[in-house]
């Protein structure tokens, strides 16, 4: 039989048996469907997964993380199905038309799909490049994705009703103040993103403190609605990206980038124990190598000016001296100096701040050379040390205010005295 003759037959067997026809005709569909997308997916998806395994260029293997290729595939299937609805013989115009708009639709969806994970590749790829930490891109990315599926559902609507697209547009721009108040948080952000990426005010590994919303420690995300910060208790605090625009925050990464961290703690003194050095301690505090070049060049200074000034002579009162706690701050600045952990070139300061109810503060301020957190408590924690145990040695007395067991020794004291005065009187 020609040709033909088995086409004419076959549109005979058809007019006569149009429900069996249909029956087996979507059948063969749906297989040849399943099978173009089974075929697709292991053979072609994962021939290019191999080619991107063995090439230098991290895109494609970008792509394939992101399954852009697999989302493709869903095209493959939907497609063959388009082509056959018209061969089905029970399917009218009417619903071929509108089975062909919902396939149409479908496609949109998987193309939607496919730019959202070319997208995700292209944020891969520029994360690791040297210029990611500095000019994220997360955040217009997701801007872009949301873009792309608001058009998508406009397209897919204006698919299924048969419509223009442009004609949705129109009526959504009379429902502009609803999309306004409905997207308010996600436009905030977005306009806030591209200010804090554009003026370079936060990066991805930044340390910044919110205390608005208890966020202090590392930025781990910049996305495009939240900045993900993972606190120091190993916490995380998501803050919205249009909060930074509208409350203060603090950026530690000049700190970090300047190689120095800030010192700045005071050694509260008790005030009665400042007074002048007799000759005798001035001469035993020489024996501290890191005062003897001070002592040196204060008494030389000193006995110029007595000789410039002889009515100082003989008379206490009206001569210069050296005290102790002027003699400590310098020991406290050859002891600073003297550590290669303190930062020499930059504020260096030892000071004295206004007196307290609580004491006379000599403030410490220096810059540490390391700015890790963890080295930086252990060199301050060893400089206090070092401070507060050898301060006895210049006559000095950190102020603290009396504790239980301080009350406890005194009312010890005064009944051991009160003890002693009854026995003396008694024995007179």
């Amino acid at each position: 039989m020609t040709p033909e003759g088995w086409r004419a037959a076959l549109d005979g067997w058809v007019a006569a048996q149009p429900l069996l026809a249909t029956v087996l005709i979507g059948a063969l569909l749906l297989l040849v469907a399943w099978a173009a997308f089974a075929l697709t997916r292991r053979y072609l998806v994962g021939l290019l997964a191999q080619v991107g395994r063995r090439t230098r260029f991290s895109w494609d293997e970008a792509l394939h993380e992101r399954k852009f290729f697999r989302r493709l595939a869903w095209a493959v299937p939907l497609l063959i199905i388009r082509a056959g609805l018209p061969s089905m013989p029970l399917l009218t115009e009417g619903v071929t038309a509108m089975a062909q708009r919902l396939i149409a639709a479908g496609m949109l969806v998987v193309i939607a799909g496919a730019i959202g994970s070319f997208l995700a590749a292209i944020g891969d790829v520029y994360a690791k490049t040297p210029n990611a930490a500095n000019r994220p891109i997360k955040g217009y990315l997701q801007a872009l994705v949301l873009i792309v599926y608001i058009l998508v559902v406009i397209v897919v609507v204006a698919t299924l009703i048969g419509r223009d697209p442009l004609l949705i547009l129109g009526g959504l721009g009379a429902a502009s103040a609803v999309l306004l108040l409905v997207f308010r948080d996600t436009l905030l952000s977005l306009v806030a993103g591209i200010q804090l990426t554009g003026n370079d005010l936060i990066r991805v590994g930044d340390w910044i403190e919110m205390p608005q919303f208890n966020a202090d420690g590392d930025v781990i995300d910049i996305a495009l609605n939240t900045v993900t910060v993972q606190n120091w208790d190993r916490t995380f605090t998501v803050i919205p990206t249009h909060r930074f625009l509208e409350h203060s925050f603090k950026n530690w990464r000049g700190m970090q980038a300047s190689g120095g961290r800030r010192m700045k703690r005071p050694i509260l003194l008790d005030m009665s124990s400042i007074r002048f050095l007799e000759p005798r301690e001035v001469e035993d505090l020489k024996r501290f190598h890191l005062l003897r070049p001070y002592l040196e060049a204060k008494q030389r200074e000193l006995e110029t000016w007595a000789e410039e000034h002889p009515e100082s002579i003989g008379n206490p009162v009206n001569a210069r001296r050296l005290t102790n706690l002027g003699t400590f701050r310098a020991y406290i600045k050859g002891y600073l100096h003297n550590r290669s952990d303190i930062r020499d070139d930059m504020v260096f300061m030892v000071r004295q701040l206004d007196p307290t109810p609580a004491g006379l503060p000599l403030e410490v301020y220096v810059f540490v050379a390391d700015t890790r957190w963890t080295v930086y408590e252990h060199i301050q924690s060893e400089v206090f040390d070092h401070l507060l145990a050898i301060v006895p040695e210049f006559g000095l007395r950190t102020f603290q205010r009396p504790s239980g067991a301080d009350l406890a020794l005194l009312r010890g004291r005064a009944e051991l005295s009160s003890v002693a005065a009854s026995g003396v009187s008694a024995e007179d």
